[in-house]
């Protein structure tokens, strides 16, 4: 498989994403094979979705890494999300990951659908 390395980071993490993309990895069912995937899917009431998980490297992906956490993106989905900001919200009334996209031409109330 070949998957390429990227040297411009397409995304970046906040510290508190950062402190709890490694709480989860630290989990002990954690495989440590998989990287963490940031890409987008068709769907959600504004047209695209976030995805944000753990995954298996695929052909299309590039390879980079963000304070020592494996993260992978399908290639073709830079054009949507390169500059985006991924946050953790741990509060009682926002609770989970957020995204701060500048390609978004719109965003839905949810936050984690857009348009472009």
């Amino acid at each position: 498989m070949e998957t390429a390395i990227t040297t411009q980071i397409p995304v970046t993490l906040t510290e508190g994403a950062i402190v709890e993309i490694k709480r989860l990895m630290a989990e002990p069912n954690f495989d440590s094979t998989q990287r963490l995937r940031v890409g987008v899917k068709g769907g959600g009431c504004s047209g695209m979705t976030y995805v944000l998980g753990f995954d298996q490297t695929e052909k299309e992906d590039e390879l980079f890494e963000i304070e020592g956490i494996p993260c992978i993106m399908n290639k073709s989905h830079s054009l949507y999300l390169y500059g985006m900001e991924i946050d953790w919200q741990g509060g009682l009334n926002s609770r989970g990951f957020t995204f701060s996209n500048p390609n978004a031409s719109k965003t839905c109330g949810c936050g984690t659908s857009f348009a472009v």
